[in-house]
Order: structure tokens, then sequence, then C-alpha cells
């Protein structure tokens, strides 16, 4: 078996703060003898859990890295019990690039799970998390945002798992972060997901999607920086209890919930994020833009729900997410 050659700067069993990269050797036009140099800082402070928190698995969300780095600047050893693993920019590469895959490789983070020691740049990445990382972790929260191409209500989920004792954690977990819509998810094709591997090894896993349009507001920000402290406190690695307010409960249970581009154009929306929704209810027009007078593509809901999510530039293609429709529990 190949040896993955990522190195780490870091102690992940000593006390204190430390501030250090994980250092991925690649060779390139620009460095032959290169490395990427990935941001990781560990606080651990005697025994109790560890928290494993990710942002920028895909490299223009950004509400990740803010509230990381944030934490990593601001989080006092001496008020920690356990363990903090913060990696603000998972696929640094492609945070860098301001692109949502990796420049080197095309690389697809939350797409490449379990990974390959010996595989292009992001699969040495994605092992080293599989091998190294998520071995070390009882709670894990990867930090999600729509990026350049989605805009998403600003929600905390959890997914469907076969074991319940499992999903009641994971969804106690997205409770304490406190988003203000709160999801649980069936992903359409949970294949090579972060998600899928941290779960796989019985993690308690929360992911997010917080906006998007390859940007932040202060509220989104705002949103991340108490969520993860929340998690913290939930997992007893802080001391207190969870800032907690009203979030709804939100579910998307299949693909209904997705309506999907089949003509390319320009987006014209008639309903906006939050509105309430009702099956046959038209969503979306996409306009033709290469002559005047054609009737536009509509496209409606077929479930009734919230609108959580929709196509962020003005302009699509078949194939690109339109909507995302959320159904109200209970």
């Amino acid at each position: 078996m190949s040896r993955n050659p990522i190195t780490a700067s870091v102690e992940f069993d000593k006390d204190g703060v430390q501030h250090g990269h994980l250092k991925l050797p690649v060779s390139t036009d620009d460095a032959a003898w290169g490395a990427v140099m990935i941001p990781i800082c560990v606080v651990k402070r005697g025994d109790g859990p560890t928290a494993l928190l990710t942002g920028a698995n895909h490299g223009d969300e950004y509400e990740g890295p803010i509230a990381l780095m944030d934490l990593a600047r601001s989080l006092d050893p001496a008020a920690v019990s356990g363990r903090v693993i913060l990696v603000p920019a998972m696929n640094q590469p492609a945070f860098a690039a301001g692109r949502r895959t990796s420049p080197l490789d095309g690389g697809n983070m939350n797409r490449v799970f379990p990974g390959r020691a010996d595989g292009t740049a992001t699969e040495k990445v994605a092992d080293y998390f599989q091998t190294a990382l998520l071995p070390l972790a009882d709670v894990v929260v990867d930090i999600h945002s729509g990026g350049k191409t989605l805009e998403f209500l600003p929600f905390a989920a959890a997914h469907e798992l076969d074991d319940a004792d499992q999903q009641a954690r994971c969804v106690a977990a997205m409770r304490a972060f406190n988003a203000p819509y709160s999801v649980m998810m069936r992903e359409l094709d949970a294949a090579g997901m972060y998600d899928t591997a941290a779960e796989a090894m019985g993690k308690t896993f929360v992911t997010t999607e917080l906006g998007g349009g390859g940007t932040t507001t202060a509220a989104t920000a705002a949103i991340a920086k108490k969520g993860v402290a929340n998690v913290l406190k939930h997992a007893g690695i802080l001391a207190g209890e969870p800032e907690v307010g009203a979030s709804q409960m939100l579910t998307m249970p299949g693909p209904e919930c997705f309506i999907t581009a089949e003509t390319a154009g320009l987006v014209e929306y008639r309903a906006d994020l939050g509105a309430e929704v009702k099956a046959g209810d038209e969503i979306v027009r996409v306009h033709r833009t290469e002559r005047t007078g054609a009737a536009p593509a509509v496209y409606r809901a077929a479930t009734d729900g919230l609108l959580a999510g929709r196509h962020f530039p003005g302009l699509t293609r078949p194939g690109d997410n339109l909507a995302v429709i959320a159904v109200p529990a209970g």
C-alpha cells in the first residue's frame, strides 16, 4: 500500500494551540519541487472528544474559511476540554484560485473520497483526511454554501442514515448548530462524498449550505461562527449551552425537490428564496437569447414547500440545477 506523502507540521496529541500546515509535495510548471500548503490549527487540552471542523471543501465557498480562521485566532486552550482540529481551506488550491474544483487536477474534493495515497493532488488530500484526520474525530462539521453557481437559504443539514442512533446524534448536532433552517437530506448521489466517508466511520456529522453567489454576507458569516461554537458546546468541548433560537425544520425527501434545466438561456425567477410554493406553481422561466419572439421554457414545482435553493448566475445551460424545493417537516 502506498504511503500518503502529506506531512503535518503540528502534533495532534500536544496540548496548547498550534498553527501549521499540511504539506503536500507537488511538481507544477510554477514550482518543480513545490508543495501545497494547507493551513491547519490544533487546539487541545487534556482528554475529551475531538471536533474536526472544515471549510472550503469547495474553494468558492467562504463562510467556512471566515468562521474557522476567526476561531483559530480566538479559541483559548484553557476553555477547551478535548481537541479541536481546524482546516479552514480543505481544498487549498481551489480556495486560492476562487474555484469550486482544484486547478491542479480538476478535483472536486467532495467527490473523490476515500481518495488515494498515490493519486492526484486532490485524491491525496482526501486520503489523508480518510486515514489520518477522520479517525481522530468524534464530531465533524463541514461548512458549505452555494459557491458561484448556487444560492441557498442558510441551513444546517443531517442525512438520513441506516443507523438510527447515529442519525439521532447527527440530528442533535445539527439542531445545536442552529442555522435559521435545519434540513434532513437524502443525497441523490452520495458516492465519493466527505459526508459519506465520515458517516461510514460512525462519526457525528453536520454539513451546511449558508448562502452562495461566490461571496458571503454579514448574516451568513455570523451563522457559521455561532454554529461552530454551538457544536463545540454541544459536544462538551467548550463549556456552556448552545445559543439557540428558532430553526425551521425542512426535508428534501427525493428527486421531486430538484428542478433541472433542460434548455439554455436567460433565467427569470418567479419566486424568491424562502417563498412558499405549491406543486404546479411556476418557479423559473428560461428565455431564449439568440432571437426575440420565442416563448420561454417554463419550469414548475413538483411538490409543495419552500424555495430553498436557486441557480445564481443570470444565464443557465442544460443540466444546471435551477431550483431546490424543501418540504416543511411535521
